[in-house]
């Protein structure tokens, strides 16, 4: 086991127990106090748990994983309307790539009258969607289905991404921190997304407000390196304004949609 999946494990019971003790997580994975304080002081600088004597505590703004059928039913409405707004930003001939998550999913029905689009994406329930689209020449990312996501992950999807160049990438979000960046509770979604993102000519984060001051396990990107962010009249002033002051465009998607 590395670390990295030790951390998520150990980030995993914390989640279900609401904290965590040193002395059960050196039983637990038969290493010493030394290298599990060692964890809980990179999960607490991350801002996954606070520490406490003899352990550590849930950070409740950790954004954890949850099923994709969970997520859809979450700001549904509001979700339409940043996808909507999101599809506007693609331009007939455009090669892009949809990454997984509940508010790209639901991109593909405004993508119905756009021309000669190259459309790539590791999810799929978008491929299932875009798969009878004739105006798409669609590309499905392979590798090891993550079920919570209903996306493909790994190594040989990543290089397969490498083969190419896009115009637009649009990333789903899990997490967004001024500071932690863009996150995911998934390392291999992370290394997945980040070689979307090295792909990309324009890298366009679509989220909706809930996920502002969340962070999760793994890094995918710094806030500061998206190019545009799609997201809600919710987004925090002071959010919104370090966004602008970076140089990311942010578009506010009108909730039009009932």
């Amino acid at each position: 086991m590395t670390s990295t999946e030790r951390r998520q494990k150990i980030m995993l019971h914390i989640h279900q127990n609401s904290s965590g003790k040193v002395d059960d997580f050196v039983h637990l994975f038969n290493v010493s106090a030394v290298t599990i304080r060692h964890d809980l002081n990179l999960l607490e600088k991350e801002g996954c748990v606070t520490r406490c004597y003899g352990g550590a505590r849930l950070n409740p703004n950790f954004a954890f994983d949850q099923p994709l059928c969970h997520k859809d039913q979450i700001n549904r409405n509001i979700k339409l309307s940043i996808a909507k707004a999101a599809a506007e930003l693609i331009d007939d001939g455009d090669a892009i790539i949809l990454d997984s998550g509940s508010t790209i999913s639901l991109m593909p029905q405004y993508l119905t009258q756009k021309q000669q689009l190259v459309v790539m994406t590791n999810a799929l329930n978008t491929a299932y969607q875009l798969s009878s689209y004739d105006n798409v020449n669609l590309h499905v990312i392979g590798g090891t289905l993550r079920r919570t996501a209903c996306s493909l992950i790994g190594s040989h999807g990543e290089q397969q991404i490498r083969s190419y160049l896009f115009d637009k990438l649009f990333l789903g979000v899990d997490g967004f921190d001024l500071i932690a960046g863009i996150t995911t509770p998934d390392n291999y979604e992370a290394q997945i997304n980040r070689a979307m993102c090295n792909a990309a000519r324009k890298v366009i984060a679509v989220t909706d407000s809930t996920k502002f001051g969340r962070k999760s396990f793994c890094m995918i990107r710094a806030v500061n390196q998206i190019d545009i962010l799609v997201t809600d009249s919710h987004i925090p002033s002071t959010t919104h304004q370090s966004l602008l002051e970076s140089g990311v465009e942010v578009i506010i998607a009108e909730q039009t949609i009932n």
